[in-house]
């Protein structure tokens, strides 16, 4: 991953998020705790000398309670995809450590029951979740996000249900 500054001369933050479809090619998506109105898939930071699948994993785990035995690895983005901050958000997520995020993705098929869907976690970060096709879910993500989950969605729609595009 090349290293570079973002808005403010920030650094990228790297992060790895998961496109978890279930076998209608729904798509996960949660409801932020703290964003009423705003859904998203599950991502979160790389850890150091942790690689991106590894990440993906565990960050699915914390944000909603699926283990890596309730998933199958489909694919995964061939490269990163960056976004960067609005200037309302530089210097208040974060810790203002970050300008913006660059992002590796990973597709997986849920393999489990609906049930096994746990997001109330140790540090929930969603409040409801259901299964969204592609075109809805980009309808509900917050607005700086759209091009990325666009992108993403677009990569992997052979697989998603749902126009992945941003129209």
């Amino acid at each position: 991953m090349a290293e570079s500054t973002g808005p403010g001369g920030l650094p990228y933050r790297p992060c790895a998020g998961v496109v978890l479809i279930n076998a209608e090619g729904l798509v996960f998506a949660g409801q932020r705790i703290d964003m009423p109105g705003a859904w998203q898939m599950p991502q979160g930071g790389i850890d150091a000398g942790e690689a991106p699948r590894e990440a993906a994993l565990r960050e699915l785990v914390e944000e909603t309670g699926v283990g890596a035995e309730k998933v199958e690895v489909l694919a995964e983005t061939p490269g990163w995809i960056r976004y960067d901050l609005p200037p309302e958000l530089l210097g208040k997520v974060w810790k203002g450590r970050y300008g913006g995020q660059t992002q590796k993705w990973v597709l997986m098929r849920f393999l489990g029951d609906d049930a096994d869907i746990r997001i109330d976690t140790a540090h929930p970060e969603f409040d409801r979740w259901c299964w969204m096709p592609a075109d809805a879910l980009l309808d509900n993500i917050v607005p700086f996000k759209r091009a990325v989950y666009a992108d993403v969605l677009g990569q992997f729609r052979e697989w998603v249900a749902g126009e992945a595009t941003s129209g």
